[in-house]
């Protein structure tokens, strides 16, 4: 009924604002805010919902050996991707004073008492790569909650499915064609039960002198990705994850990335672009056997 679906949609909604809300770096007033300003070595008692984002990222963090890493926040501010909007390559130094904060070891999470606690003032978390995930995550469990069985819900590049579409079949979601213009899908997924998400460095970048500086900020080097990776899109359970594990992937890029995808097993496709521009496709065996079995 229309009523029913109003107050669907209503809750959907309400899901993504709450996420928004609690883990936006644009509102002072926000969760993540407040752990941002909080002092070091004093445990913060958390929501359910931002100790969940920070414990994934922290699982992500370890398997990929940092290059997914909440604490990146002051470098994505450096090169004015975060609240200090500039775009622009900042100086060596301003890099240097920064990057000793990077080190997602120094946020520890106590599952038990489910607080955070920093090791230094200066951590700042940014919840850019994982949040909006969880935020799709969410809208899925309103849905589901309101008895629905099939479903597709996009937010952004970021999508979660179950059960099938009007044919019949699983939904088929499209990888976007990176520089595209207007915007195509390069290959089509059939999803059922899962969730995908996509990183790309073609999304939202800055350029300089020439150069392309894409916000996907690598943290070990304390710059932008350049390494010819255009777009990774992840397959997983759920949509954080999938998110995060984009990100991880499209920061180590396309050698340390693919050997992080099938060491994992993890449901992979890349797109690299060569040095002509050409791009070229490669998916990981678990996202071969993935879309093949679908």
């Amino acid at each position: 009924s229309p009523a029913r679906l109003e107050a669907l949609q209503a809750d959907v909604q309400a899901a993504l604002d709450g996420v928004n809300r609690g883990m936006s770096l644009h509102r002072p007033e926000s969760e993540l805010m407040r752990l941002n300003r909080h002092p070091a070595g004093v445990p913060l008692p958390l929501s359910r919902d931002l100790f969940q984002v920070l414990a994934a990222g922290q699982r992500v963090s370890a398997i990929s050996q940092g290059a997914f890493d909440v604490s990146v926040a002051p470098l994505v501010n450096a090169w004015g991707f975060g609240a200090e909007k500039r775009r622009q390559v900042p100086t060596a130094a301003e890099i240097q004073e920064r990057r000793g904060a990077i080190d997602w070891r120094g946020l520890r999470l106590d599952p038990g008492r489910r607080t955070a606690v920093k090791a230094h003032d200066g951590l700042q978390a940014d919840l850019g790569g994982i949040a909006k995930g969880y935020g799709v995550d969410l809208a899925a469990s309103a849905i589901e909650a309101a008895g629905l069985e099939h479903y597709m819900i996009e937010v952004g590049g970021e999508v979660r499915t179950r059960g099938h579409n009007a044919q019949g079949q699983a939904w088929r979601i499209g990888i976007e064609e990176p520089d595209a213009m207007p915007q195509r899908a390069r290959a089509v997924v059939p999803l059922s039960g899962r969730a995908m998400a996509t990183s790309g460095d073609y999304r939202i970048y800055f350029e300089q002198a020439g150069r392309r500086y894409s916000h996907e900020i690598d943290p070990r080097s304390a710059a932008p990705i350049a390494h010819g990776l255009a777009s990774v899109t992840v397959i997983a359970g759920d949509c954080m994850t999938a998110d995060a594990l984009a990100t991880a992937l499209i920061v180590l890029g396309p050698q340390a990335g693919w050997a992080l995808a099938q060491r994992e097993t993890l449901a992979a496709y890349f797109i690299v672009r060569d040095a002509d521009g050409r791009l070229h496709d490669r998916a990981s065996d678990a996202f071969a056997a993935l879309t093949q079995a679908a």
